[in-house]
């Protein structure tokens, strides 16, 4: 993935519009990678930050708003209506609901955790509109702070590695991937 979207927006070449396509792209392949190369992009100057920005928001927003829409559609399904059984019949989707705001903004900051919650936000029929306004926030939160820090690494990359930078580059996304899912790990072994 790092690979191809960086080739992708050196392809791209000065067009901001074919870049912006290459990031969204991305985002629906590995947001987090995508945030990293593409903050790396900038940095060496070959991408404009606004372009990036606009085009990381875009693409994490719109794969948000398809996660919810797949589970909207698995609703309508009516073997997944009969597999899923929750205590208290309707009020799980009252759950959904009244809590849409904490779901997305944890499932935003704890690995693996979105596609199984903003489906099942679309599932139950949380609102929409609550559901996209709480994406937003949280997708703004998080890519940018992502996004800042990648920029930093980038610098300190390019300074001190040279050519050997998209090497170091690979480390750090590893180094986020591993980090995520210690989170995760931690997290999960306090809840049982």
């Amino acid at each position: 993935m790092p690979v191809s979207l960086t080739s992708a927006l050196t392809a791209a070449g000065a067009s901001p519009f074919v870049q912006a396509v290459a990031i969204i792209v991305g985002t629906f392949i590995l947001e987090d990678a995508a945030t990293i190369m593409t903050a790396m992009q900038v940095r060496t100057g070959h991408v404009d930050i606004m372009v990036a920005l606009v085009a990381l928001y875009i693409g994490i927003i719109v794969g948000d708003m398809g996660l919810y829409g797949m589970g909207r559609l698995g609703a309508l399904w009516p073997p997944a209506r009969r597999w899923i059984t929750l205590p208290g019949g309707a009020r799980e989707g009252k759950w959904f609901d009244r809590n849409v705001f904490r779901i997305v903004f944890i499932s935003r900051f704890v690995p693996g955790a979105r596609l199984p919650l903003y489906t099942a936000c679309g599932f139950f029929h949380a609102r929409f509109g609550l559901f996209c306004i709480a994406a937003v926030l949280a997708t703004l939160i998080w890519t940018s702070l992502l996004f800042v820090a990648s920029l930093q690494v980038g610098q300190f990359l390019i300074d001190h590695l040279g050519t050997w930078k998209w090497a170091g580059m690979a480390g750090f996304v590893l180094t986020i991937f591993l980090i995520s899912r210690m989170i995760a790990r931690l997290h999960d072994n306090e809840t049982r």
